[in-house]
């Protein structure tokens, strides 16, 4: 056997304390200790290097950082190729403890490993359990589970603790808003990689010193996996959990062995597990629901064509589809979660769920304005190709933002552990944390929620003023109708996603119980304002889908009697309607604007448009010119029978539906 010497083992700890160190020395330091540790280690050479691997803990971040995967393999390598006498041994330093203990696999009942902090380190060996303030206790069935030739080889259990956690830096901690709150501790058997153990490897560490600990958010237990950030090593919590947490010490059980240490996640949104479990059902039944009643939404659009003519039809086509994937990927990511331990699979999803997110917002923003430029907007705007570019912006721009978060570093989507279940379980989701969560959606949607609250008020104030001039100054009270319109719109636009903003203080319960019963059930509630609480949709469903007596002919009673009712409208007031509503929509997805039952002209505005002879203009190309709603409000020097000319040639945006009282 070879026995390894170092006889330049001052020199190295001389080179490690100099003032002019740097990496490259750093990395020739380390390629040294590497070349020596080729054979057997005597405990006296392991107590040189123990010693020499302390002053690397000692040493600035930016130098240990790129040597730091090297160091954790040369503290393995140096408790599996110690030899002594005796059962156990145990060597330590100021910063670095490490512990041996020989097993036979045969007679194998458990092990544990504990350590005390004091003056000096009191390390502590047993079979089941060490009274100390940081230990892991590893159960019969580490040894027992192996394959018969692995058992051969389990013939010791190591165990190593850091008490500066320099070697075990995360970049992506700081992006996440985590920290490491405990030192470090690992285990292994004779370097063999152990996994899904049948009994949990349990951890006890203890928790340093937090500044207002009651403000920050949960504790997770984790540990060091090598496959993250390029192989350097990334924390993960597959395969852990947290079973109790005090003010000192922190209780996690694992299914495998490797280093642990807890991270402690920076929120201020702790809720009672009661409060956690009722919101999660609320969440999925709302979700379900919500998909349900969108895909019904987006097949009747579909599948109607004279419902959807217009452009507003359109764009709730597309806000519909987004948020049907959406709730899909949402209902789905808990059970993908599961399996954390396939490549790529959580990040993949949480990616979906980011891309899809970001698109139902955008839609949500190009709903107010096309609102905007509908009914505010001065005439003689012209857009080339209005769908196609909106939806290049509703479903382009979110790739690019995912496409990038990807591109820089993927790791930022992963595993979130957000709370805990009463029965102890963690609420596992495949998601994105840190600062790019703030910025990509809390930023993104704040951007669009100012847009949308703005185009919302400007809307309300505007059809309020066309209102008022078609009322000839008479003063209405606000109607169930006007009520039902507002909310319809407040649904459509996302506003009351706006509610996260206000999810702090004393009332933040409630408003997260708001936020989770609105925005889960916004499908259902388009479903309800825009498909079955819509006119023409039903005339379409009773003509194509009802049966029997409920069926409506073509040339029903019904169907003559809506038809003569319209045209009468179109004759006193201009303006198209379809309907005794308010300002609810017939046949266009904003509750604002109103079918072109009347329209000849499928390229058109949306807008009607008073030229100097009172005819509406078209564009023969598709382009769409946007004018002001405010130019065609009736007078009463109108000419009649101009106005119903105009007004039969509104086109695919649709007219304005004044309130009808």
């Amino acid at each position: 056997q070879t026995h390894v010497s170092f006889t330049d083992i001052d020199k190295i700890k001389d080179a490690l304390s100099s003032p002019g160190l740097n990496s490259s020395t750093v990395d020739s330091l380390v390629s040294q200790i590497e070349q020596h540790l080729t054979g057997v280690v005597e405990p006296t050479t392991a107590t040189k290097l123990v010693d020499v691997l302390n002053n690397f803990l000692n040493i600035s971040q930016d130098l240990v950082t790129p040597v730091s995967k090297r160091l954790i393999s040369i503290v393995d390598k140096i408790a599996l190729q110690l030899v002594f006498p005796g059962s156990s041994i145990n060597i330590t330093s100021p910063a670095l403890a490490l512990a041996v203990d020989k097993v036979n696999y045969i007679s194998f009942s458990g092990a544990a490993f504990g350590v005390n902090m004091a003056a000096s380190f009191q390390v502590s060996l047993g079979s089941s359990s060490v009274p100390s303030e940081n230990s892991i206790v590893l159960p019969a069935s580490v040894v027992n589970d192996l394959s018969p030739a692995n058992k051969d080889l389990a013939s010791r259990v190591q165990f190593n603790f850091f008490a500066k956690s320099s070697l075990f830096v995360d970049s992506s901690l700081k992006a996440k808003n985590q920290s490491l709150v405990s030192k470090v501790i690992s285990s292994s058997v004779s370097n063999l990689t152990l996994t899904n153990l049948t009994d949990n490897v349990t951890v006890i560490l203890k928790i340093l010193p937090i500044d207002n600990q009651a403000s920050f958010g949960s504790f997770k237990c984790l540990f060091l996996g090598w496959k993250y950030l390029d192989g350097n090593g990334g924390w993960e919590s597959n395969g852990c959990s947290v079973v109790n947490t005090t003010i000192n010490h922190t209780i996690c059980t694992c299914n495998h062995l490797t280093s642990f240490a807890i991270l402690m996640q920076v929120v201020n949104q702790n809720f009672s597990q009661e409060d956690t479990l009722i919101l999660t059902f609320i969440t999925y039944i709302g979700c379900g629901l919500s998909a349900i009643f969108l895909s019904v939404t987006l097949v009747t659009y579909i599948a109607f064509e004279k419902i959807r003519r217009d452009y507003p039809s359109k764009i709730l086509i597309q806000l519909c589809a987004a948020l049907i994937f959406l709730n899909l990927t949402f209902l789905i990511n808990p059970w993908i979660s599961l399996y954390n331990d396939v490549p790529g699979l959580c990040i993949s999803v949480a990616a979906f769920l980011h891309y899809f997110l970001l698109v139902s917002i955008t839609w949500m923003g190009l709903e107010a304005f096309h609102m905007y430029l509908s009914l505010v907007k001065v005439f003689n705007t012209y857009i080339r190709k209005y769908m196609l570019k909106f939806c290049f912006i509703g479903w382009g721009i979110p790739a690019v933002v995912v496409a990038i978060i990807l591109a820089v570093n993927k790791d930022l989507y992963g595993l979130q552990s957000s709370s805990k279940y009463p029965n102890g379980s963690t609420d596992d989701f495949c998601w994105i944390s840190g600062v790019v969560f703030y910025v990509t959606v809390v930023g993104y949607y704040g951007i669009i929620f100012l847009l949308n609250i703005s185009m919302f008020i400007v809307v309300i104030m505007q059809l309020c003023r066309i209102k008022k001039q078609k009322q000839m100054g008479y003063q209405r009270k606000i109607t169930l109708q006007d009520m039902r319109s507002v909310a319809g719109i407040t649904f459509l636009l996302g506003i009351t996603w706006g509610l996260a903003f206000f999810s702090w203080g004393p009332g933040r319960v409630v408003i997260v119980y708001l936020f989770t019963i609105f925005n889960s059930l916004q499908g259902f509630f388009i479903f309800v304002f825009y498909c079955a609480g819509k006119e023409n949709v039903r005339k379409q469903w009773k003509r194509y889908v009802c049966c029997g007596r409920f069926r409506l002919a073509e040339n029903s009673d019904w169907s003559k009697t809506t038809t003569k009712k319209l045209k009468s409208k179109v004759s006193k007031q201009g303006v198209s309607s379809s309907s005794n509503t308010s300002i609810q929509s017939s046949g266009n997805s904003t509750a604002l604007l109103v079918s072109n039952d009347y329209s000849h002209y499928p390229n058109g505005n949306g807008i009607v448009f008073k030229e100097k002879n009172d005819f509406s203009l078209v564009q023969p190309n598709g382009g769409v010119p946007l004018h002001d709603v405010s130019k065609i409000i009736p007078t009463k020097n109108s000419n009649s029978e101009h106005q119903q000319a105009s007004a039969r040639k509104t086109s695919k945006r649709g007219s304005v539906h004044f309130m009808d009282q």
